[in-house]
């Protein structure tokens, strides 16, 4: 990967520069360089492993990732419905019931009925659980600093940019394919 270098512009080449440029469009890299499988298999393995290593900082409190996972969604979208928070997580009713039912034994979380229907039960964390989140923050704090050594602010700043934006292209592509397949396409 070759770095970008700076040149500095002439005072006359930025007097004479527009006010409003349009944003270039982006050279698509040639299928020879079999961009798509390197940059797949790049962020599935930095996914992967960070988890990994993040589950590894987790050991000590006898959270599994499961478990974590769920916490971690709770403690964004404390009180959601069940079959939501399986929706949310991708995970069967049944497997996500097995894995509520040992996190509510350890007292991390407990189940609600829904006010406006007995039938629905939302998830809320417990004070115990509430403070799983909190070492779960200072881990993940400890990891990511770990993982982004030799990264400048403004590097981390780009990345967290420029990851955001890949994510924002897969959510529109993604629904951009359940409306083709959902019109029969």
């Amino acid at each position: 990967m070759k770095a970008a270098t700076k040149t500095r512009a002439t005072p006359q080449r930025k007097a004479a520069a527009p006010a409003a440029a349009p944003r270039a469009r982006v050279q698509k890299v040639p299928d020879a360089d079999n961009w798509d499988a390197r940059l797949g298999f790049l962020m599935h393995d930095v996914s992967r492993l960070r988890r990994s290593v993040f589950d590894e900082f987790m050991r000590p409190s006898g959270l599994t990732r499961s478990q974590w996972w769920i916490l971690a969604h709770l403690s964004r979208h404390d009180g959601m419905i069940q079959s939501d928070l399986a929706n949310m997580l991708d995970l069967g009713k049944a497997a996500l019931g097995g894995l509520l039912d040992r996190l509510e034994a350890s007292q991390q979380i407990e189940r609600r009925a829904d006010e406006a229907d007995r039938r629905v039960k939302r998830i809320y964390l417990t004070g115990k659980g509430a403070q799983a989140i909190q070492e779960m923050r200072v881990k993940g704090h400890e990891v990511s600093e770990r993982i982004l050594e030799g990264l400048d602010l403004p590097a981390r700043r780009t990345l967290l940019d420029n990851l955001a934006l890949v994510k924002s292209n897969l959510l529109a592509l993604r629904a951009e394919v359940q409306k083709t397949r959902g019109n029969g396409g």
